[in-house]
């Protein structure tokens, strides 16, 4: 049965993330929110799929999405995420990092703190593109090639990576709680230890041939080794740090820049993108004759760098990602929406909840995602 919602929200939507659940809690997500970008005045929203239209914990998902309350925003967004329940930490094009704080008694939101033009270049702000939380640490990286790492309780700055890329950093993401990995403009991936000093990365990976500049990663829920990116060629890559300087395997995704991955956080066979050509695509490594009809069915091109998996691994320990073997390592991938719109900016998963925004100012809801 199609449960798809499309909510036209009269913005251009740049970011869009769940508001997390309790962690011993087996309900859905009910709340999300929102960042705009390419507006006169740009705003972060907090929304509602519950019919109560309240923020609460109850499991309602039907109705459409509901504005709870939202916040100016100075300069677009550029990267949003939940610190907390309450608190959430956007990326501005101004280069300035804002916590945001949800008052769930009175439905409003609030600044909490600004780190104004934390990335900047000697005479002019530098566009703050991407953050990260792992709390109480946030990291951003910027333009400007710097990666800055905050402590969310603290005003003071607790490491700059002054020359962390001579290039612009698009996006950063945690591997363990003192290492995180960031993609640039040259197809580089560099992986940042916060024990040791100085600005050089503990490991550099990078794309083979044209330096096709990266866009997105996100880390495997369960194992750190294993990142996904994606980039201005629309392809999907998924690593293994472990493993060499190259991608594992590189995915004919889409026919344009991929702006976002994600794995799913619960099973993490299932992986999510979104692309400027307007899709957005289910991934999953096993096959399934059960995939519900409002997905409709697309085949992907698989074209493997490595043949084999990793020499002396343990068979039931490697990840369905990283099988070499063809016959088990396929892939299925399925269209989200129903038909093809302007660019999807962003997706976030959660349960079985999948949340888009597009430049088509358009937010769309998907209540029953298969995983």
């Amino acid at each position: 049965m199609e449960s798809i919602n499309a909510k036209y929200v009269s913005q251009k939507i740049s970011k869009t993330r769940w508001r997390p659940v309790q962690a011993a809690s087996l309900h859905q997500p009910h709340c999300f929110a929102t960042g705009s970008w390419d507006n006169e005045t740009n705003h972060v929203c907090i929304w509602s799929v519950g019919e109560t239209g309240m923020i609460c914990e109850d499991d309602a998902l039907e109705g459409d999405p509901q504005l709870l309350c939202d916040c100016k925003h100075g300069g677009d967004v550029l990267d949003l995420q939940f610190l907390d329940q309450d608190r959430l930490i956007t990326a501005s094009s101004t280069g300035a990092v804002t916590i945001y704080k949800l008052h769930a008694n009175s439905q409003t939101l609030s600044v909490a703190h600004v780190w104004e033009r934390a990335h900047h270049y000697q005479r002019a702000s530098a566009p703050c593109t991407g953050v990260v939380c792992s709390s109480p640490d946030v990291v951003s990286v910027g333009e400007d090639g710097r990666v800055i790492l905050y402590k969310a309780d603290q005003r003071g700055i607790a490491r700059v990576i002054e020359n962390a890329d001579s290039s612009t950093i698009h996006a950063v993401t945690f591997l363990r709680t003192t290492e995180v990995l960031t993609v640039n403009s040259i197809g580089q991936l560099k992986l940042w230890d916060f024990r040791q000093q100085g600005s050089e990365p503990a490991q550099i990976l990078s794309l083979t041939g044209d330096r096709v500049p990266l866009h997105c990663v996100d880390r495997h829920p369960n194992q750190q080794h294993i990142v996904a990116t994606g980039g201005q060629d629309g392809m999907l890559c998924i690593w293994d740090v472990r493993q060499g300087n190259m991608p594992f395997s590189l995915m004919e995704a889409h026919s344009a820049e991929m702006w976002e991955v994600h794995f799913h956080p619960s099973n993490p066979d299932h992986l999510f993108t979104c692309s400027e050509d307007g899709s957005l695509l289910h991934w999953e490594t096993s096959s399934s004759s059960d995939t519900p009809s409002f997905l409709q069915s697309r085949n992907t091109s698989l074209i493997s760098r490595s043949a084999a998996a990793p020499a002396g691994g343990n068979q039931s320990l490697i990840s369905a990602w990283l099988n070499g073997d063809s016959s088990k390592g396929r892939l299925e991938t399925t269209h989200m929406l129903p038909s093809q719109t302007l660019s999807v900016n962003s997706l976030d998963v959660l349960g079985q909840c999948l949340v888009c925004g597009t430049d088509g100012e358009a937010v769309y809801i998907h209540r029953r995602v298969p995983v």
